[in-house]
């Protein structure tokens, strides 16, 4: 009986020990943004706010959120897996670093927005 219930806690340990190093190592390690990269993204939001192509769409749509996220998963190397999305009512711009110094932002893409066909958060209503 003994020896079955250090088997199941050897097995339990293991599994638990496996999945918070495979979540780690395939997830946290290439989608979190850690401390020195959440500083950097906050410099690209106010570099990506003071580009021309932001103020050219913001003065042509609502823009209602910006974001950032990271994808080093994606093959790029620093700072190229950075990016800043801006949401407007009609669609979400994609800002990437133009260059290796990222001395400027420019737009290399953009995608639906959901805010098409829904309303912003704020405020929260139930």
């Amino acid at each position: 009986m003994r020896k079955k219930m250090i088997i199941i806690f050897l097995f339990i340990s293991l599994s638990t020990n496996l999945y918070i190093l495979g979540k780690w190592f395939l997830l946290d390690q290439w989608y979190e943004v850690n401390a020195e990269e959440r500083v950097i993204l906050s410099e690209m939001v106010q570099k990506t706010v003071a580009s021309e192509k932001y103020k050219e769409i913001a003065s042509q749509e609502k823009v209602i959120a910006i974001d950032t996220s990271i994808d080093k998963n994606k093959g790029g190397v620093f700072p190229y897996y950075f990016e800043v999305n801006v949401r407007t009512d009609k669609q979400t711009y994609i800002f990437y670093c133009k260059d290796k110094q990222c001395s400027e932002m420019e737009n290399s893409g953009w995608t639906y927005s959901s805010y098409q066909d829904e309303q912003p958060r704020l405020p929260f209503k139930k």
